[in-house]
């Protein structure tokens, strides 16, 4: 099977409001870096955007009227849970789960401004 070098196999679509800021809000907390954005004939709506943590893709839009919002639960693993944690509140998220020990580590979770879950953790 080939893939696009920068792709994996399976990877999320979100479908979100204000998908910009997206791109913004995962750099700050994740160290996000932009592979791709590609904008509607307005030059104002994303179409289609590509970010990467790590060696993992996510690919996101625009929500629109033809196309509802599509949120995600996802899982990450980060240097430092509490920082991540207390940064993604600075920058507008909202506490799910405040970091506590567990059996699989130091975890977390925060709903960004976009509607996303994300639980951080860290061993």
């Amino acid at each position: 099977m080939k893939l696009p070098e920068t792709h994996q196999q399976v990877m999320p679509y979100l479908i979100l409001d204000n998908a910009v800021g997206f791109f913004d809000f995962t750099k700050k907390i994740f160290g996000a870096t932009e592979k791709h954005r590609s904008f509607q004939a307005d030059g104002k709506t994303l179409r289609h955007g590509e970010i990467m943590i790590g060696h993992n893709t996510i690919m996101f839009g625009q929500t629109s009227d033809a196309w509802g919002t599509a949120n995600a639960g996802l899982f990450i693993y980060v240097d430092d849970a509490d920082a991540t944690f207390e940064q993604a509140l600075a920058l507008g998220a909202t506490e799910v789960m405040p970091v506590a020990d567990q059996g699989y580590g130091r975890s977390g979770g925060v709903k960004d401004p976009f509607g996303n879950t994300w639980w951080v953790t860290s061993l």
